[in-house]
């Protein structure tokens, strides 16, 4: 059953028209051949049903009054006479059954002879008064047709009732019989209409394409729309060329006759022109007609290529405003193309003159003859205009050739209030002086040259003010030579856009300018302006911040730093990042490692506090940005990422420590030229924290070469680290002549053409100090033994001329030997180092430092150390690996030359 629903579905889901109609037709058939059988199932079953009639009382009347009937039922025994009779007789006629009863209903026959003997079911009054009944009963035989008629005797007395009934099984029966004749040619039928139904569909399924209704709706209202909606005019042509169809557009365009329709087209009055285009029936594409008036683009094609009927189509479309328009939109669309090429190919850097030049070449000859660009010099600082500017310098000049009258770029113009320039400088409005010829006032700053301008052919110009963010910079002039039109007010529209979009890149430049010049001043104030004294290196050094637009100052830096013992420190550090911030956070670094230098610390453990310096400065960082960010609003971005390259140099043992945090490695040149990296660990930047810092010691020759520098100098865009350091090594091998050549030589080869990073460079040649500026003594744990290193110490004083350093070199040396045998471990070694400075060093096995007290008067000790300090220029401790170091340094009277005496 659902498969039957099923199909039943999907012949109804038919979408064409044809397939509707056949299904539709087919329905129709079956529903009309159902209803003739039932019709003449129904007409034999009342053609039986009276025939049943007719028979019931023929057979009732014919026995009544057959031969002994009457006899019989007045006899003695009736139904012993009659039975017989009867059976046979309801046999031959085809009866169900034929009673006789008496004129009171009570039977005397029955085919049953049960039921004899008892009374009639059915109605007898009519035919015990003469009459005969006929009806249908349901009885002891079940539903029947009877007919009841009366039996009289010779003199027509009624005597007794006879009925005669068949069964309306048995008529069922009869028209059953009929069944195969009545379905066999409702078949018949069935498959006649449908065969001719199914030709009818064909045929509409051929005519209608297999659209269905819906589809037909659509293309008709289409079709509609099409034809009095578009306004494109649509014509229609037989294979004759006769008009078939025009729709309301075409009407109007052709201004055809109501009465068109079925003319040929040489009476439809169009042009003869476009009459034989569309009699030719040829294929046209855009063909332009001039119809009454109208320029009229024609399409036409014809209709028979996919199969259709003969003839063609042709649209017609009013081009008339379009052509008139059209020269518009390219005006139009040329100015927009301009505008867009403007915004790629000005302010590709952020610099004020270079984004002014590029603004005057893109502008001639595209739209100009002569461009010039005026800023007041403040501009070119980075700063705003003070007020009203009548001089103005020349940035940027450029023209179809090179010998007008014009002002050269360089030079400093003087704008008189009248003129067109000083106009748009002071209201901020462009000034359009469309007839320079007339000689209207633009002239009164320098009449001479504009006599020469007006020779030269320059006839119109445009001054438009550099307005951005509320700021007017200065001035572009667009000047008009070969062109002979006047610049119009469209021109000046055009020329305020593209001046409005550089000058937003010249306010760029302009405030990067002055950040760059604040940050450079701040970066020059922070590093090192002069080398301190110091005898233990040969060093130059060099630092170049990334070229303006691409890069600007950043947090790159370096240090020397002399430390006590004739020991000197070489830092060199990079701070990611670029501007006041990163110069700033490497002053703050710089600060923190010359306090640390303080403390003498060995360079791993120095790193290790340089990091954790530097994440506390990046949480406080990272807290101002989740806050209110930066002074001015801006975000203020964290450091992590900052490294460092920490060495110690000790002249005396020639020893050099050094460690680096994420830094690029130092490169060594030894005396016989070989040019060696360390492999130095490199350990983290500086920030990550938590992580250990690796120290390695090397001992140098004397005359060494200690190169430190950052990854701007061996890394660019175009070059690897790798290659970067390949280069540098190549470099070093070649150079020749002391630091400061070797410095050049190291820029000339590797310094980018336009270098995006900071470049810091040191270059340090080592020295040793000689034998004969240090003493030293082996001090046992005994204090009688500080009276012998003071002699020692004396005679050693005289022997390098300075006696007058004895007194006060015996005074320190006795406190500081002293404590060291009172309170330190051994063993105690005195050093005693001539260098610009007079140092003393006690050593000790202790890593317990002296502290300096202020003794009462009545204590007998805790003076010593304050007595060192104040003979001493400077003391101080530093802990070495197996104990500490006190040291004083004393100052030595200078010559002439400001040299110690014996140097």
């Amino acid at each position: 059953m659902a498969g039957l629903v099923g199909r039943l579905r999907s012949l109804l889901s038919v979408r064409s028209v044809a397939s509707q109609v056949f299904f539709l037709q087919v329905a129709v058939v079956v529903l009309l051949v159902a209803a003739a059988v039932v019709a003449l199932l129904l007409q034999s079953r009342t053609a039986g049903e009276r025939e049943a009639r007719n028979r019931s009382i023929a057979v009732a009347e014919t026995y009544a009054n057959g031969p002994g009937v009457a006899e019989a039922l007045t006899g003695p025994d009736p139904t012993a006479a009659l039975q017989p009779s009867a059976e046979e007789t309801r046999e031959a006629s085809g009866m169900d059954f034929l009673v006789v009863m008496t004129t009171e209903g009570i039977r005397l026959t029955h085919p049953d002879p049960d039921q004899i003997g008892k009374p009639y079911i059915g109605t007898i009054a009519p035919a015990a008064e003469g009459g005969t009944v006929t009806e249908t009963v349901t009885g002891t035989l079940g539903p029947s047709i009877r007919s009841v008629a009366p039996a009289t005797d010779a003199g027509g007395r009624i005597v007794g009732l006879v009925s005669a009934g068949i069964t309306l099984d048995r008529v069922d029966s009869l028209v059953e019989n009929q069944l195969p004749v009545l379905f066999g040619a409702g078949a018949l039928a069935l498959a006649l209409a449908t065969a001719g139904t199914a030709l009818v569909s064909r045929r509409l399924l051929h005519q209608t394409h297999g659209l269905g209704p819906t589809e037909m709706a659509r293309m008709y209202e289409h079709h509609n729309a099409v034809l009095h909606a578009v306004r494109e005019g649509v014509l229609i042509l037989d294979g004759d060329r006769r008009l078939l169809l025009a729709n309301d557009e075409a009407r109007r365009l052709l201004d055809l006759a109501p009465n068109a329709d079925g003319r040929p087209v040489r009476e439809l009055g169009v042009p003869s022109a476009m009459s034989r285009l569309l009699r030719s029936g040829r294929t046209a594409t855009d063909e332009v007609h001039l119809v009454k008036g109208r320029l009229l683009a024609v399409n036409q094609r014809s209709t028979s290529d996919d199969g259709g009927p003969p003839g063609t189509v042709a649209t017609l479309r009013d081009t008339t405003e379009l052509r008139a328009l059209t020269g518009r939109a390219d005006v139009a669309q040329g100015r927009l193309k301009l505008l867009y090429d403007a915004g790629v190919e000005i302010g590709t850097t952020l610099d004020v003159t270079r984004t002014s030049q590029e603004l005057a070449r893109f502008a001639v000859p595209r739209f100009a003859d002569y461009v010039t660009v005026d800023l007041p010099d403040p501009v070119l600082r980075g700063e705003e205009p003070t007020g009203p500017e009548t001089e103005m310098r020349r940035i940027a000049y450029a023209g179809i050739r090179e010998d007008s009258p014009l002002y050269a770029s360089g030079d400093l113009v003087h704008f008189v209030a009248a003129t067109p320039q000083a106009v748009a400088f002071e209201t901020g409005k462009a000034v359009l002086e469309a007839d320079m010829t007339t000689f209207s006032g633009w002239q009164t700053h320098d009449p001479d040259r504009a006599r020469l301008l007006v020779a030269h052919g320059i006839h119109a110009m445009i001054a438009a003010p550099l307005r951005a963010r509320g700021v007017i910079m200065g001035v572009a002039t667009f000047w008009r030579a070969n062109e002979p039109d006047p610049f119009d007010a469209e021109d000046v529209s055009l020329a305020e856009e593209l001046v409005a979009r550089a000058a937003v890149s010249i306010d760029n430049a302009r405030r990067y300018t002055r950040e760059h010049a604040l940050a450079v001043a701040l970066q020059r104030s922070l590093l090192p302006r002069a080398l301190p004294e110091q005898t233990a290196l040969d060093v130059a050094h060099h630092y170049l911040p990334a070229q303006a637009g691409l890069g600007g100052v950043g947090g790159d830096w370096f240090d020397v730093i002399p430390l006590p013992g004739t020991r000197v420190a070489l830092v060199v550090g990079d701070v990611v990042g670029h501007g006041l911030h990163a110069a700033a956070t490497m002053g703050r670094l710089r600060t923190a490692v010359h306090n640390f230098t303080n403390l003498d610390l060995p360079p791993d453990e120095l790193l290790w506090h340089m990091d954790d310096l530097v994440t506390r400065i990046d949480q406080e960082e990272e807290g101002r940005e989740a806050g209110d960010g930066g002074a001015d609003g801006t975000a203020i971005t964290a450091v992590t990422g900052a490294t460092c390259l920490y060495a110690v140099y000790d002249p005396i043992t020639g020893l050099c420590t050094m460690a680096r945090a994420g830094h690029v490695e130092p490169a060594i040149v030894h005396p016989d030229g070989r040019v060696e990296f360390l492999g130095l660990p490199g350990g983290p930047p500086l920030g990550l924290g938590g992580l250990p810092f690796e120290a390695t010691e090397i001992r140098l020759a004397e005359g060494s070469t200690l190169v430190l520098y950052t990854d701007g100098l061996v890394e660019d865009r175009e070059r690897g680290v790798d290659e970067g350091m390949e280069l540098l090594r190549r470099t070093l091998t070649r150079a020749s002549g002391g630091p400061e050549e070797t410095c050049r030589a190291l820029l000339d080869a590797l310094l980018p053409e336009r270098p995006r990073d900071d470049i810091a460079l040191v270059v340090a040649r080592t020295r040793m100090l000689d034998r004969s500026r240090v003493a030293t003594w082996e001090v046992p744990s005994d204090p009688s033994a500080v009276a012998r290193v003071r002699a020692e110490v004396t005679r050693t004083l005289r022997s390098w001329g300075l006696e007058d350093e004895a007194f006060t070199t015996e005074l320190i040396l006795s406190e500081l030997v002293t404590n060291a045998i009172r309170y330190a471990d051994p063993p105690i070694r005195v050093r005693l180092i001539r260098d610009r400075d007079l140092t003393c060093e006690v050593f000790d096995g202790s890593s317990t430092a002296p502290h300096p007290r202020k003794a009462s008067n009545t204590d007998e000790g805790g003076r010593g150390l304050f007595l060192v300090a104040q003979f001493a220029e400077r003391w101080g401790t530093r802990y070495t690996g197996t104990g500490k170091v006190v040291w004083t340094e004393q100052p030595l009277p200078r010559d002439r030359s400001g040299r110690p005496p014996g140097e």
